[in-house]
């Protein structure tokens, strides 16, 4: 596990690329490396350039840093014509990928490889979630492999293959790569004798894996569509003494790891959820506490980080104090699940965060690109400003998440009521995360009230009261809501009314000084 984290700290950048000429080195390096006791472990130069002629958006190679450290072949199938038993010869015409037909039905997967210091990342996982996305773009009906069971030799004289399968399914024997790809939503179809030649781990049997689009619409000609739906995940933090640091971010990770295990696009966190750490400090002034506080902002942010690409999941980290050129500021992150990360600054802070901590707004305000789409974040009193969120549907944002801290009843109230109004005026989804629970030893943070929630529009394809989910009131818990951004597109072009159309900017504007 500490090789892992190692690892995860020495990413500055992971992306998907389509595979180039240029990537061969690297690509066969990869390779060579993830096959060591396979003869003739990787693909010539020939091969690949034909592939990548035939069907480019199926060859992907994933890179850290640059650098090429896993990668993904596939091709288009007739799949009517693989309905009994094949080898991987045949399915891939002899190495020359004559079975691939851009008219084909199924998205069939010839090769996926990850460097050795480089699994336990999840970095498989995305390499699999890009070719569902690619099945789904295509409009193909699903996806299809001869899976390697590398678990099979040392069982082949106890049972049989359809045994061992079953037992890997129960849990009774474990096979990594059987394990990976069930618990990645394929099911087995048969079993296929004589599949890959050599490969003795195996005894040359694989399983046919398969994966069921269920966007696939049969049609006469090819068309292509598009999953719009984004799911985000909010938790609802309690507010509990915590010894240390890694205490604190013990809890998070789990809230992460729990989002991510619903395949959660977005993890948003509350303002200040960091607020029991400040319980080390009861001894200084309230101004000198927050500040201690603030010495942990770059580990949480470096941690977040770490986290967002171990689990695959974009995470808004709520909010914490920062101490910039001597200013105390309230500012969170956006840890892109790519490594990549972004920051915003609470622009409007409160009276009381004023007074009794000398906090100062920010100025800087800006929509996001992620992976799911252009979004927004307000930091709690933020919300409560229609200009700041009007300038972000301006510039094109579609969902917008709000971290907050309340301590009473009526001051949650004036969070939701306004996330509510920004998400009709603005024609946007709006998440709100608060925590929950007492800190009887964090003056000026000891009581806190929330209820998370996710806001749509109120028009007919969406809830009529514009909730789309919440949690339930000061109770510790996650919040899993999906959103459909293509259902925004209709509201924008034919909603009963048009909020961001109808604006009369012939008399008013709103526009960043």
């Amino acid at each position: 596990m500490s090789e892992i984290k190692e690892t995860v700290e020495k990413i500055d950048n992971l992306s998907i690329e389509y595979l180039t000429e240029a990537d061969y080195e690297e690509f066969k390096e990869a390779m060579i490396a993830s096959y060591p006791d396979q003869k003739d472990n990787y693909w010539l130069k020939s091969e690949l350039n034909k592939l990548c002629k035939k069907f480019p958006e199926g060859q992907v190679v994933l890179k850290v840093n640059d650098v090429v450290v896993a990668g993904s072949l596939s091709i288009i199938v007739n799949y009517e014509d693989f309905s009994g038993q094949y080898t991987y010869e045949q399915v891939t015409g002899n190495f020359q990928f004559t079975t691939h037909d851009a008219k084909g039905d199924v998205l069939y997967g010839i090769e996926i490889f990850i460097r050795p210091e480089y699994r336990g990342m999840r970095l498989g996982r995305r390499l699999y979630d890009y070719r569902k996305e690619l099945c789904e773009k295509l409009n193909l009906r699903g996806i299809a492999f001869g899976g390697r069971i590398p678990g099979y030799h040392a069982f082949a004289k106890a049972m049989t293959p359809k045994e061992y399968i079953e037992k890997v399914k129960h849990r009774e024997i474990s096979d990594p790569v059987l394990n990976f790809q069930l618990s990645n939503d394929f099911h087995v179809s048969r079993v296929l004798k004589n599949y890959l030649d050599g490969d003795k781990q195996s005894q040359e049997y694989a399983v046919l894996l398969e994966w069921d689009n269920i966007y696939y619409t049969k049609v006469e000609e090819s068309t292509i569509t598009r999953k719009s739906t984004v799911r985000l995940g909010l938790v609802q933090w309690q507010m509990r003494p915590y010894k240390n640091f890694d205490e604190l971010m013990q809890q998070a990770e789990y809230f992460v790891d729990s989002l991510a295990a619903y395949h959660a696009d977005f993890a948003l966190f509350p303002e200040y959820f960091n607020a029991p750490l400040m319980a080390a400090y009861n001894d200084q002034s309230v101004p000198d506490a927050i500040r201690s506080l603030a010495k942990y902002t770059v580990q949480i942010r470096e941690r977040f980080s770490e986290l967002a690409i171990q689990y695959n999941i974009n995470i808004v980290t709520g909010s914490m104090p920062e101490i910039i050129d001597g200013q105390l500021y309230n500012i969170g992150n956006l840890c892109h699940r790519d490594g990549s990360i972004d920051r915003y600054e609470k622009i409007h802070v409160t009276p009381d965060e004023e007074k009794v901590w000398g906090l100062k707004g920010g100025d800087t305000i800006r929509t996001f690109d992620t992976d799911c789409g252009k979004i927004g974040i307000l930091i709690c009193y933020d919300s409560e400003f229609p200009e700041l969120s009007r300038m972000l549907a301006q510039e094109g944002m579609t969902m917008l998440f709000v971290p907050f801290f309340t301590d009473t009843q009526n001051a949650y109230a004036r969070v939701r009521l306004c996330s509510q109004a920004r998400a009709v005026e603005n024609e946007c989804y709006v998440a709100i995360a608060g925590s929950i629970g007492n800190l009887p030893q964090v003056e000026n943070m000891d009581i806190s009230y929330a209820q998370s929630a996710v806001f749509t529009p109120c028009d007919f394809a969406f809830p009529s009261n514009g909730i789309k989910a919440e949690a339930t009131a000061n109770t510790e818990m996650i919040l899993v809501a999906d959103v459909d951004l293509d259902l925004l597109k209709e509201l924008h072009n034919y909603g009963s009314v048009k909020n961001l159309k109808d604006r009369r900017t012939d008399l008013y504007d709103l526009r960043k000084m």
